[in-house]
C-alpha cells in the first residue's frame, strides 16, 4: 500500500488479502509502516478523526518488526512470539517488502 493512501483504502486491501494487516511502502516498495487490526481498533478510539479521509501514513505504526527472507520460520515464530505479535512483513536486503507472514501460516505449517 502507498503511504498516500487513506484509511478506507488500507481497509479494502486488509480485508482482500484477510491477513489482518497491510504494508506500508515508499515509492521503492521499500517497508515504512505497518497497519494492523490493533491499530485500527487504537484509530476507531479517536472520536475526532474521519475515517473517510484520515490517511495511513499518520496512522500506521513506524518502524514494524520484520523478518529478513532468508531467516527460518521459526525464527518468525520466535518474534511473534516475544513481541506479543501475530504478524511479520518479510523484507528483502534493502528493506523492500517482499511478503507477509502471520501465525495462521506459521499454525498450518506445523511451525507453531
Amino acid at each position: 500500500m502507498r503511504q498516500d493512501a487513506t484509511l478506507s483504502e488500507a481497509l479494502v486491501e486488509m480485508s482482500r488479502k484477510r491477513l489482518g494487516m497491510t504494508a506500508v511502502v515508499d515509492a521503492d516498495q521499500r517497508l515504512i509502516g505497518l497497519f494492523t487490526d490493533g491499530d485500527l481498533r487504537r484509530t476507531l478510539d479517536d472520536a475526532s478523526l474521519d475515517v473517510r479521509t484520515a490517511m495511513i501514513s499518520e496512522l500506521m505504526t513506524r518502524q514494524p518488526r520484520t523478518i529478513a527472507a532468508d531467516q527460518l520460520a521459526v525464527e518468525a515464530a520466535r518474534l511473534m512470539e516475544t513481541h506479543q505479535i501475530s504478524g511479520l512483513i518479510v523484507v528483502d536486503e534493502t528493506g523492500r517488502a517482499v511478503g507477509a507472514l502471520n501465525i495462521h501460516d506459521l499454525l498450518r505449517a506445523r511451525v507453531v
